[in-house]
């Protein structure tokens, strides 16, 4: 039987309890995260400080490798999209045009992927957002780089104690908890914050008056 084949007697109870021992530990992890007050006054100055780049004029640019560029591409829709309520777009852009990608990855390696599109985009006063679950990914830590040296503030979504990319930027999240956490526990912790942030920067632009 091949390796990744479950054997065809496997007790449905057993799956049952896998999931159940998922969730729970998904429970703790968010209950770890919500201990922590200082995570939830993260959002608050992050909400702040990405609402000021917008009244500014500046914008919002997001990166981040296979989930977590999906949950940058997320982030950046609600902002420039909708979110809850109708109210003026916002300037978000999430780095996942394959064009760019593909492009710049044959030409300069996949490590130049996101930092040549900040050193395209990127402006003093913009505002970066970058995912990494591990904190290691070297094309975040160069995205990191061409930001800090333009002037674009940063902030970090990350886990697993930070990685290389922990105390780099201007705001992170480093998301661990009681269990050790795979990458899917991390960024289901990292859409929680996205989603609380937009709420927060509509409620600072929108509704607190």
């Amino acid at each position: 039987m091949p390796a990744h084949q479950a054997p065809a007697h496997l007790d449905p109870q057993a799956i049952t309890d896998a999931l159940h021992a998922d969730l729970q530990i998904a429970h703790r992890a968010l209950a770890a995260f919500l201990a922590d007050p200082a995570n939830i006054r993260r959002i608050t100055e992050a909400s702040a400080m990405i609402a000021d780049a917008f009244r500014a004029g500046n914008k919002l640019l997001a990166v981040g490798n296979g989930g977590s560029c999906a949950d940058a591409a997320h982030l950046c829709e609600e902002l420039s999209g909708r979110f809850r309520e109708d109210r003026p777009s916002l300037p978000a852009i999430a780095c996942n045009d394959p064009g760019h990608i593909t492009c710049t990855a044959n030409d300069y390696g996949f490590d130049a992927i996101f930092s040549r599109w900040i050193e395209g985009l990127g402006r003093s006063g913009d505002v970066l957002v970058a995912l990494s679950t591990s904190g290691n990914s070297p094309n975040v830590i160069k995205a990191i780089d061409a930001a800090t040296s333009r002037g674009i503030k940063t902030i970090a979504l990350l886990g697993k104690g930070g990685g290389k990319l922990a105390g780099r930027c201007d705001l992170e999240w480093i998301v661990n908890g009681p269990d050790a956490l795979h990458a899917d526990r991390i960024q289901e912790i990292h859409m929680l914050v996205l989603h609380s942030l937009v709420r927060a920067i509509e409620l600072r632009m929108f509704v607190a008056r």
